[in-house]
């Protein structure tokens, strides 16, 4: 059984999101992003950076090509996932290695200091994606009234 950790960060990309497929077919984007820690220094009065904490990031399938193609190192992001811990043989070493990835549900850019353009990505694919929705009709008034 595996924990479940869920988190939510915000941060900036530190470089351009890798895309790619396994050899399965299924494609992902990776990037990291870099949380900054600020903090009042009360005997200044000013505010100073306290710390980088550097988040491995991994999306999926819709949602990694979106990514690949919307943002950009340096772009503030806000990340929610599963955080997932696994580990690895170095192959040099071979010494395991532990590694921390946050496997995203949800990534947006944020808004705090920069304005986007959203463009919606159809959920299918094929001429139903751009398929017209219903119509509806206008009611018509009957006359009926309703008797007590």
């Amino acid at each position: 059984m595996t924990t479940r950790i869920p988190v939510t960060i915000e941060g900036n990309l530190t470089g351009d999101p890798e895309h790619g497929a396994s050899d399965a077919g299924n494609e992902y984007s990776r990037f990291t992003v870099a949380v900054n820690d600020r903090r009042l220094n009360e005997t200044t009065g000013h505010w100073e950076d306290a710390g980088t904490v550097y988040h491995r990031v991994v999306t999926f399938n819709q949602q990694s090509r979106n990514i690949a193609g919307s943002l950009r190192k340096g772009d503030s992001v806000l990340v929610a996932g599963d955080l997932r811990f696994g580990t690895y043989t170095d192959k040099e070493t071979g010494q395991t290695r532990e590694t921390r990835d946050i496997v995203a549900d949800n990534v947006g850019a944020s808004l705090k200091y920069a304005r986007v353009h959203v463009e919606r990505a159809p959920k299918a694919s094929g001429p139903v994606a751009h398929a017209p929705g219903p119509e509806a009709a206008p009611v018509v008034e009957t006359g009926a009234g309703i008797a007590r």
